[in-house]
C-alpha cells in the first residue's frame, strides 16, 4: 500500500466505502415480513402487541408502546409528562437534534447542560445548577450506547420531584449494574433506525412501569383516539372517541414482524459490536493521536457508536481535514454530534456559543469509526490501517 494519501491522489486503503453503520438482515427477517404481507393485518394488527410484549420482556419493563420512530418516542414521552409552555427540560448539549426538538414540539424550553469530557455523557456535577422551579424533566442521553449514571440521576430527580427520561436510542442491549436499559428511568425511548441495535426500517419504542402513562402514549400515537381498528374489529364495534389531540405515530405489523425477529438476535448483534470495540481498543491503546472514551465499570456497553477523540495538539490539521482524508481512504467515518444549540435554528431562538464549553471543545475532536455487526476482522484492520496512514502523514 502506498503511503501517499488518497486525498492527495494516492491509492485508498479500500476499494469500496465501509459505512459507519448498517443494518443486519437475514433470511428469517425477510420471511417474517413476507408472512405478514400475506395476512389481513398490515397495520394496527396482532404483530404490534406481540412485538411490544417481546420487547418489554427483553428489557425488563412492565409496559412497552411502539411508535413510528425514535423521534416519535421522545415526543410521546414529553406529551406523557405534560411538558408545555413555561416548562423546562434539561438535556445534554451533545445529542441528535430530535432529543431537543421533542421538547419544542410541546411548547417547552430545552435547557442544555454540559457533558463530561471523558464519556460525553451528561455531567452530573453541572446538572443541578440547571434545575429550577420550571424544570419538568431531565432527559439523559446514553451517548454511543453508554448508559448514564442512573443512580445519581434518580437521586437528583427525586430530590427535586422531576421526571427522569432515558433517551436510550443508542443503548438497547446495555446494562447499568444489574438492570437493563429500558428499565432505568421513568420513561425510556428507543429507535429502530437501520443503524441502531435492531431495526424495523424505521420505528421506536417507549418503556415504563406506569400503566397510566402507557395508555396515555397509546392514545397519543393514534390521533388521540382511545381505541384502534384492531381493537374495534375484535370487539365488533365501530364507535370511537378522540379524547385529545394526538398524532399518527403507529408502527405497522410489517415493521413489528421484523422487530420481533430482530429482537431475538439482539444478544448476537451486541456481542459482535463489543468484539469490534475490543479490537479497536487493543489497536488504539496508548495511541499518539487517539483517545478512546471512558467506560464506567458499572455498565455493560453495547457500542452503538465507536467514538474517539483526536489529540489535535499532536496533529498539523484539524478534525475536518482528518475526516476528509479518511473518507478518501473509503473509511466511512462520521461525527456525532454538533452541540444542538449551535444549529442555525437554535441560534435563531437565542442560544449562544459558549453555553457548554466542554461540549464545544470535544465536538472539534470527535470522530465516529465504523462499527456494525457484520463487520469483519479485515474491515477493522482496514479502519486502523487507514487511521495510521492518515495520522502518520499529519502528525507533528
Amino acid at each position: 500500500m502506498s503511503d501517499k494519501l488518497a486525498i492527495n491522489g494516492g491509492d485508498p486503503v479500500r476499494h469500496t466505502m465501509l459505512p459507519y453503520g448498517r443494518q443486519d438482515i437475514n433470511q428469517a427477517d425477510i420471511q417474517s415480513v413476507v408472512d405478514v404481507l400475506k395476512t389481513d393485518w398490515l397495520t394496527t394488527g396482532p404483530k404490534v402487541s406481540e412485538f411490544e410484549s417481546e420487547f418489554a420482556n427483553v428489557v425488563g419493563a412492565t409496559e412497552a408502546v411502539s411508535v413510528s420512530s425514535g423521534t416519535a418516542a421522545l415526543h410521546a414521552s414529553m406529551h406523557a409528562l405534560n411538558v408545555g409552555i413555561g416548562d423546562e427540560v434539561i438535556l445534554p448539549a451533545i445529542t441528535f437534534a430530535a432529543t431537543a426538538n421533542c421538547i419544542l414540539y410541546q411548547g417547552g424550553t430545552p435547557v442544555f447542560a454540559d457533558v463530561d469530557s471523558t464519556t460525553l455523557l451528561l455531567d452530573i456535577n453541572k446538572l443541578e445548577s440547571k434545575i429550577n422551579s420550571n424544570t419538568k424533566a431531565i432527559v439523559a442521553v446514553d451517548y454511543a450506547g453508554h448508559p448514564c449514571d442512573y443512580d445519581a440521576l434518580r437521586t437528583l430527580a427525586d430530590q427535586h420531584n422531576i421526571a427522569l427520561v432515558a433517551d436510550a436510542c443508542h443503548s438497547l442491549g446495555g446494562m447499568f449494574g444489574e438492570r437493563s436499559v429500558g428499565s432505568l428511568a421513568d420513561i425510556n425511548a428507543f429507535s429502530f433506525h437501520p443503524v441502531k441495535a435492531i431495526t424495523c426500517g424505521e420505528g421506536g419504542m417507549i418503556t415504563m412501569a406506569d400503566k397510566l402513562l402507557a395508555e396515555k402514549i397509546r392514545t397519543f400515537r393514534n390521533h388521540g383516539i382511545t381505541t384502534d381498528h384492531h381493537h374495534r374489529s375484535t370487539k365488533g364495534e365501530f364507535h370511537y372517541d378522540m379524547a385529545g389531540l394526538g398524532f399518527n405515530y403507529r408502527l405497522t405489523d410489517v415493521q413489528s414482524a421484523l422487530g420481533i425477529n430482530q429482537i431475538k438476535r439482539l444478544s448476537e448483534f451486541t456481542k459482535c459490536r463489543r468484539t469490534i470495540a475490543a479490537q479497536y481498543n487493543s489497536m488504539f491503546e496508548e495511541h499518539a493521536v487517539i483517545d478512546t472514551l471512558n467506560v464506567d465499570s458499572r455498565v455493560f456497553h453495547p457500542y452503538h457508536l465507536y467514538v474517539v477523540k483526536l489529540r489535535l495538539e499532536n496533529l498539523k490539521v484539524d478534525r475536518d481535514h482528518i475526516f476528509a482524508a479518511l473518507r478518501a481512504e473509503n473509511i466511512g467515518v462520521n461525527v456525532h454530534y454538533l452541540p444542538v444549540y449551535l444549529h442555525s435554528y437554535y441560534r435563531a431562538l437565542g442560544y449562544r456559543l459558549g453555553s457548554c464549553p466542554v461540549a464545544e471543545k470535544v465536538y472539534e475532536q470527535i470522530l465516529s469509526l465504523p462499527i456494525f455487526s457484520t463487520m469483519t476482522r479485515e474491515d477493522v484492520e482496514d479502519v486502523v490501517a487507514a487511521c495510521n496512514k492518515v495520522f502518520s502523514a499529519y502528525i507533528k
